[in-house]
């Protein structure tokens, strides 16, 4: 099964780079600490139990899941990283 994530963190600046690295490696970057992206089941599950392991006391990480990348964005000011239509 195939589902439709965002992922939006706010994390201690120490661990900033390495939370980033490890999402890019499995999703789109949208803006500052923000990806969305396609994942299944399996993919899902590791992106949490990665995100549990690089994270610590004090950080947040909101992982938003939609049954499909069926819904309309609109952008108020500056798409940092457009991705054209998605998908």
């Amino acid at each position: 099964m195939v589902m439709y994530v965002i992922v939006v963190y706010d994390v201690d600046v120490k661990r900033v780079a390495r939370v980033h690295k490890f999402l890019r490696t499995h999703l789109h970057w949208r803006q500052n600490s923000v990806f969305e992206g396609e994942v299944g089941k399996a993919q899902l599950y590791e992106i949490e139990r990665t995100l549990k392991d690089l994270t610590g006391e004090g950080d947040s990480v909101l992982i938003y899941e939609l049954p499909s990348a069926n819904f309309k964005l609109h952008v108020i000011g500056t798409d940092k990283n457009p991705a054209g239509e998605i998908i």
